[in-house]
């Protein structure tokens, strides 16, 4: 028997385009009843800031050929047979590989991928044109057990303070699970192992601030309950939901952008893909002119110099990169043994 098969009119920058879309009800979110016709529909209602956020830069597709509950894949290269307005660029990996990486310009492109059973949209913090060096400082607040959003919103107050006085503006959004995502705008001139450094350096100047609520320690038996900032998200080809991406989740929240002033009263659960268009046309997108104003991360790698010389040095990178200049052994410390009867 053929399978069910829609088209969908996306507009695009040069009129209107086709994108087929096929098995369009099937349930993604079985437990919410989302279908992927109304996921196509939810990446087409709010095309342009997620294009504004995701857009012109390389990025990973999170594919679930079922729904949710199945298993997924991750997509990072163009396949045989993609449509002409699904673009590539070649980037560098960690491995010092390289590869065409897929490229979203405009909302055809964006439901094609939905075609192809996207969930979770990763982009790079790098653009097309530069992918070596970001035009992003991102931070992930992490909460860790016993601990939960509402302990992350301080602990990202504080950041965005700390952040000033290293003379750069933060934006910030929900993770769209228990998680706070932080990001700067930055120019383009530093590479990817530098923008961690600086990452490092924040992150322990905010440990220094709040010991008992924020921890940089790698190894999860070192952090306790408290909220871990994770350095590592700012690695090259490392990354996280991007801005209205939906989540892998049973009730289909979405990475959503928020304003500093609205952060302490925000219910992440709240953001889902039936929520967040009605959102966008009430409020706007907090986003708007993110990366209009890039501050400079030079600053940070003073503190991060400052900290070299007190004795601080590399933390330990993800087990899956090759070894790094000055990194600590990576051996993870085992759990304390109690003491016998």
């Amino acid at each position: 028997m053929a399978t069910e098969r829609i088209v969908l009119t996306v507009p695009g920058p040069d009129g209107d385009r086709e994108v087929g879309l096929s098995s369009p009800n099937r349930l993604l979110w079985p437990q919410a009843g989302i279908t992927k016709h109304e996921l196509a529909e939810y990446v087409i209602a709010v095309a342009q800031p997620f294009l504004s956020a995701n857009g012109n830069r390389p990025v990973s597709l999170e594919r679930y050929p079922d729904s949710i509950e199945g298993e997924s894949f991750f997509s990072k290269n163009p396949p045989k047979g993609a449509p002409e307005f699904v673009q590539s660029v070649m980037v560098t990996y960690n491995s010092g590989r390289q590869h065409p990486q897929l490229v979203l310009t405009e909302a055809a492109a964006i439901v094609w991928a939905v075609q192809m059973n996207t969930i979770v949209f990763h982009p790079w913090a790098s653009l097309a044109g530069d992918t070596d060096n970001p035009v992003e400082l991102r931070i992930d607040l992490d909460p860790q057990p016993g601990t939960d959003f509402s302990d992350a919103v301080p602990a990202a107050h504080a950041l965005r303070e700390v952040l000033r006085e290293a003379g750069l503006e933060a934006w910030v959004k929900t993770s769209g699970n228990r998680g706070i995502h932080v990001f700067c705008p930055i120019e383009p001139t530093h590479e990817f192992l530098d923008v961690r450094h600086a990452v490092i350096a924040a992150a322990r100047e905010l440990e220094r601030r709040m010991p008992e609520k924020v921890t940089t320690n790698w190894w999860k038996e070192e952090r306790g309950e408290r909220i871990f900032v994770d350095f590592n998200q700012a690695n090259r080809d490392r990354t996280m939901a991007g801005a209205y991406s939906p989540r892998a989740l049973p009730t289909a929240t979405v990475a959503t952008p928020v304003t500093w002033d609205e952060l302490d009263d925000v219910d992440p659960a709240a953001f889902t893909i039936r929520s967040v268009p009605e959102r966008l046309a009430t409020v706007g997108d907090p986003w708007a002119g993110l990366l209009e104003r890039p501050g400079r991360i030079e600053t940070l790698l003073e503190w991060w110099q400052r900290d070299l010389d007190a004795g601080l040095g590399e933390l330990a990178f993800p087990p899956d990169f090759p070894k790094m200049p000055g990194e600590p052994p990576r051996v993870q410390p085992s759990r304390a043994k109690k003491p016998e009867a």
